[in-house]
């Protein structure tokens, strides 16, 4: 019997979390939630496509940056199905969210520079909220940091 090429081959579950560093119930999650997919033995065990390392990277990275899983499938499914994704493929994915991690980045720049100050919470707690919200008028705009959320 000729030994399949490694470039070709399917991955165990065990194999696809030792190589992507998730756990097996972390890939059988991913799985039941669209984020991946793999193909049944005759007895029933899971095979992985070796893109599935990829995408599994792409989910991992894109919750370390606190994208929901929701926004995430949505992503990969305009991936290609009939084939590997290329580098084209990705970096149209990557397009998807170039203005929403601008968004995300701009606010935490903004957090790490007012937690100290006041941010527009309405607790007139802080020496600074008689100057920058006198008479709580940022409560009238609604509840929470009024001005760290931009509202």
């Amino acid at each position: 019997m000729t030994p399949v090429s490694w470039k070709t081959r399917e991955l165990t579950v065990g194999e696809t979390a030792e190589r992507s560093g998730v756990s097996t119930s972390a890939l059988r999650f991913y799985e039941r939630n669209g984020l991946i997919q793999s193909r049944r033995t005759t007895g029933n065990q899971r095979r992985y496509s070796r893109d599935t390392l990829r995408r599994v990277a792409f989910i991992r990275a894109s919750q370390r940056v606190g994208i929901s899983l929701e926004k995430i499938r949505a992503v990969l499914e305009l991936l290609p199905e009939s084939r590997t994704p290329n580098r084209e493929d990705w970096a149209r994915v990557s397009e998807c969210w170039q203005n929403d991690l601008n968004t995300r980045i701009t606010q935490l720049q903004e957090l790490r520079d007012n937690l100290t100050g006041c941010i527009g919470c309405g607790c007139l707690s802080l020496d600074r909220c008689a100057l920058a919200n006198p008479k709580d008028v940022v409560a009238e705009e609604g509840p929470g940091p009024r001005h760290l959320t931009g509202h």
